[in-house]
């Protein structure tokens, strides 16, 4: 299958990357801008199992190529072979291909390179910086830490969208500016819980921006921080 999928697909390769055909039963508009698709796996999950925060690498095609973008699986089901797709809709090919996707369609996918270490300790206190893109991880997070309090930093407003917090453990703060809300905030924060555990999911500039914060200014371990860029401005 990965043989169509150029250099990308030939290093997926050699690293035994898995890969796998993916249907789409139902799709479903959460918003006018989130959407779901219910999918069956081709197989995947009775072979790799499953974790929190996993995902799998779908390749987009666009314009006669294919186009890597990973996404996170939502309520995975090995015994059926079922699972969810989130997309936060916008510009570019995988929200483009989403807003089309009907039931019978098909989309290669990889899986490679996904993994979720528990933090050890259990932390006191979770603080998870996302935005739509990201908000099935943050899910998956909060599902793999059901009884650690968390504080939630959100981009734009989670009106509408399936954020799986619970009102006497989870406190969400909706913000427009990420970078100065959480700067402003997390200080003292952490000062209450230093054996916290930042989850840190944006577009790959404010993660690489908070995440430098955390690390250098705030001080933070590396094993106390999680950081990855999930897409680009």
């Amino acid at each position: 299958m990965a043989q169509g999928h150029g250099w990308e697909g030939a290093v997926l390769r050699l690293l035994r990357a898995r890969d796998y055909v993916l249907e789409v039963t139902r799709a479903e508009d959460v918003t006018p801008h989130y959407r779901r698709l219910h999918l069956t796996d081709g197989g995947m999950l009775a072979e790799t199992g499953v974790h929190p925060t996993m995902w799998v690498r779908l390749w987009i095609p666009s314009a006669g190529k294919p186009h890597q973008r990973a996404y996170t699986l939502v309520d995975a089901d090995p015994s059926t072979g079922t699972f969810s797709l989130e997309f936060a809709l916008h510009e570019g090919a995988a929200s483009d291909w989403a807003r089309a996707a009907r039931p019978g369609d098909t989309i290669e996918a990889t899986v490679h390179g996904t993994g979720f270490e528990h933090p050890d300790p259990t932390p006191s206190r979770l603080f998870a910086i996302g935005d739509p893109a990201s908000l099935p991880a943050v899910n998956s997070l909060l599902a793999a830490l059901p009884d650690t309090p968390a504080t939630i930093w959100f981009e734009g407003s989670a009106a509408g969208l399936p954020l799986r917090t619970h009102p006497s453990r989870h406190e969400v703060r909706a913000t427009d500016d990420l970078v100065t809300d959480v700067k402003r905030d997390l200080p003292d924060l952490l000062a209450a819980h230093p054996d916290a555990y930042v989850w840190i999911t944006c577009d790959t500039r404010t993660t690489r921006t908070l995440s430098s914060y955390v690390r250098k200014d705030l001080g933070l371990a590396k094993e106390r921080v999680h950081a990855m860029g999930y897409w680009r401005a």
